[in-house]
């Protein structure tokens, strides 16, 4: 076992074995304690954050909101840890989403439905709800390194109801099951907010030029399948959703594949600035997003960096086939 892979063992089983406000206090001290030091990702994080909120937030009040958002990423960490000692009820319970009764109507009705997502709130928590209500749920996950690491937190996600495919390396692409199960089904969220790859999707996002996975529109399209866009975000009392949709998606007489993937994923990137300009504290990204600007900046991870990297999130690739 990896020394990495002992930590997010070893995190699991103590995390969970604490009273959950000792733990919390624990996390707090540790985002306030990574503000204090002021890493690669705080730095990420500030830059990101400044994006958002634009330059007439005065200086203070930014460095507030990125303390803010260490703390929310903290959270994030603490109840991914203590998710798989939740009853099904409690997972439940746990989350709440406004437009929970679209999503009921749609899986009442068998119809697939695609959803995309933010790295906000905690979306971990939004699947294990999906999953706890007894509807089908599958999505991506990216392969990380060591292998150990990987394979831990897919068998976590697996054990809270989901079905995870990996990004690469499976005996099929990713669209191809997902569009099977969409056709059967299930209900397919894909985090959407963030793609430095080649094949990302050019868009504007809070006035800047950066990339985002055609996954979630190239599957709407392809399948007929309703998409959503959700907003996510904590309250005091857990984390919390709202459903945005269903977006319209552009008919095939309206022009080429690749065109209506470019518009339908600059509505999904629209409606994604939206949510996250309410609760910018929540959005953890600790990773370059814009394009527009210096891949490495006063030591802040670029594409390839992994300083704030959220592993093993369910992101989607830039699913791509033939038009």
């Amino acid at each position: 076992m990896t020394p990495v892979e002992f930590a997010y063992l070893a995190g699991w089983r103590a995390v969970r074995a604490l009273p959950r406000p000792v733990a919390a206090a624990l996390f707090r001290a540790a985002a306030d304690q990574a503000y204090r030091r002021r890493g690669p990702g705080s730095r990420r994080l500030a830059a990101n954050l400044r994006r958002v909120v634009g330059p007439e937030l005065p200086e203070a009040a930014l460095e507030e909101l990125v303390r803010r958002g260490l703390r929310s990423y903290a959270r994030y960490w603490l109840d991914m840890f203590r998710l798989p000692s939740r009853s099904r009820a409690q997972l439940r319970e746990d989350f709440r989403l406004d437009g929970e009764e679209l999503l009921a109507a749609e899986m009442a009705a068998g119809r697939g439905v695609v959803v995309a997502l933010p790295h906000s709130g905690n979306w971990d928590a939004a699947g294990a709800w999906v999953a706890a209500k007894g509807w089908p749920v599958a999505t991506v996950m990216e392969r990380l390194r060591p292998e150990g690491v990987y394979e831990r937190f897919l068998d976590f996600r697996r054990r809270l109801g989901m079905e995870i495919l990996p990004t690469h390396g499976g005996p099929r692409t990713p669209f191809e099951v997902l569009a099977e199960r969409v056709a059967a089904g299930y209900l397919v969220p894909l985090l959407a907010d963030r793609d430095l790859s080649a094949r990302g999707v050019p868009v504007r996002f809070f006035g800047g030029q950066a990339r985002m996975p055609a996954g979630p529109a190239l599957l709407a399209i392809r399948t007929g399948a309703p998409l959503y866009v959700a907003a996510l975000w904590y309250d005091p009392a857990g984390p919390r959703g709202r459903l945005i949709g269903p977006l319209e998606v552009p008919a095939q007489q309206t022009g080429p594949l690749d065109q209506r993937v470019r518009a339908l994923t600059q509505r999904i990137a629209d409606h994604l600035a939206e949510g996250i300009a309410e609760r910018p504290e929540d959005w953890h990204m600790l990773q370059r997003v814009w394009i527009d600007e210096p891949a490495r900046t006063a030591g802040v991870a670029g594409p390839s960096g992994t300083a704030g990297a959220v592993p093993g999130t369910a992101g989607t690739p830039s699913i791509s086939e033939p038009a």
